[in-house]
C-alpha cells in the first residue's frame, strides 16, 4: 500500500513565528517586565518577511522507499506553474510501479519533468538504464535538479542536447540498473531538432499535466512529429502521457490533433483512485500514443 505524503514547512512559516513573538510579548508584558529588546527586534523582521510558500512532501513507496520533494505551495510560483507536483504525475507515478517491467533496463525521456515526481518514484523502483528528466524553464529545472540529488540520485554532469550521441543511448555491459544514469535535460519542444532526440534513443517517452493549454499543445504534438520521424532504423518508442481533465474542450482538442496528424491513441485503463491524493480525486486519463 502507498501510504499519503507528509507534508512539513521548513522553517516555520511568518506567520507562525509571528503569532508566537506577539502572544511571547504579551506574557512578558502581563508580567509587568520589560521585554527584551530583541523580542522586538525578531517581531519586525518577521513582519517584514512574506509568508513562506517552501515545504517539503515525503511519499513512501510499496518498496518501503521514499520520495522526498522540495516544492512550493503556490500554483504559480516564479512565473511558472512547474514548482509544485500536480495529480496526473501522482497517478502516472502509480501506474509506472505497477507496470515496472516496461522501464527496466530502457531509456526512458519524461516530458515536463517538472520537480521530478514521477521520474524519481521510476528511478527507485523500476531500475530503468537511462532517465532523462526534461524542462525548459530555468527555475524549475534547477529545482528538479536539487530534488533529483536530494532522492541519492547522480545527475550526470553538464549534459547538453549538442554533445549527445548515440553511443550514450545504448547499454553499456555489465551495467547496472540498480543505479540509472540520471541525465537533466534543457528541452524546448519548439527548437529541439530529430537529431538530438534520435541522440538520445529513448525507449519509452512519459508525460503528466502537459495538456491545459491550446498552444503549449500545438508544441507538443510538433514534438511527438520530431519523435516519430528521428526514429531512423530504431523501434518507435512507446508513449504515454497523462491528463488532468479540467477543460474537456482542451483535452478534445489534444485527441483531435493526434488524428490531424496521424498519431494513434488509446486510453490505458487506471484506477479511479491514487493512493498518493487523500483528498480530492481529480478525473485523470493516461493515453497510449502510437509513433
Amino acid at each position: 500500500t502507498i501510504l499519503h505524503p507528509l507534508c512539513v514547512k521548513y522553517p516555520p512559516s511568518a506567520k507562525y513565528r509571528r503569532c508566537f513573538l506577539t502572544e511571547l510579548i504579551k506574557k512578558v508584558e502581563c508580567t509587568a517586565a520589560e521585554p527584551l529588546d530583541e523580542l522586538y527586534e525578531a517581531l519586525a523582521d518577521v513582519l517584514k518577511e512574506g509568508e513562506s510558500t517552501h515545504c517539503y512532501k515525503n511519499y513512501l513507496l510499496p518498496t518501503g522507499d521514499c520520495v522526498s520533494l522540495a516544492e512550493s505551495t503556490a500554483l504559480i510560483s516564479g512565473g511558472t506553474t512547474g514548482l509544485l507536483t500536480w495529480e496526473a504525475a501522482l497517478h502516472l507515478a502509480q501506474w509506472a510501479l505497477q507496470n515496472p517491467g516496461l522501464f527496466r533496463d530502457r531509456t526512458v525521456l519524461e516530458l515536463g519533468s517538472g520537480i521530478g515526481f514521477t521520474g524519481i518514484a521510476i528511478c527507485k523502483t523500476c531500475q530503468p538504464r537511462t532517465f532523462i528528466f526534461s524542462d525548459c524553464h530555468p527555475r524549475v529545472l534547477r529545482q528538479l535538479g536539487e530534488n533529483i540529488q536530494l532522492n541519492g540520485l547522480i545527475p550526470e554532469p553538464d549534459i547538453t542536447w549538442s554533445i549527445q550521441t548515440e553511443s550514450q543511448g545504448q547499454k553499456v555491459e555489465g551495467q547496472t540498473c540498480q543505479n540509472p544514469k540520471v541525465i537533466v535535460a534543457e528541452l524546448d519542444w519548439g527548437s529541439v531538432t530529430e537529431k538530438q532526440l534520435l541522440g538520445l534513443r529513448a525507449d519509452v517517452v512519459i508525460a503528466a499535466d502537459v495538456v491545459y493549454d491550446p498552444e503549449i499543445i500545438l508544441a507538443l504534438i510538433g514534438m511527438l512529429q520530431k519523435l516519430s520521424t528521428s526514429r531512423a532504423d530504431r523501434k518507435a518508442p512507446e508513449v504515454f502521457i497523462a491528463s488532468t481533465i479540467r477543460n474537456p474542450d482542451t483535452y478534445q482538442l489534444f485527441q483531435a490533433e493526434l488524428d490531424k496528424v496521424g498519431i494513434r491513441w488509446q486510453m490505458i485503463p487506471v484506477h479511479s483512485s491514487c493512493n498518493f491524493l487523500y483528498e480530492v480525486q481529480p478525473d485523470v486519463t493516461i493515453l497510449q500514443l502510437f509513433l
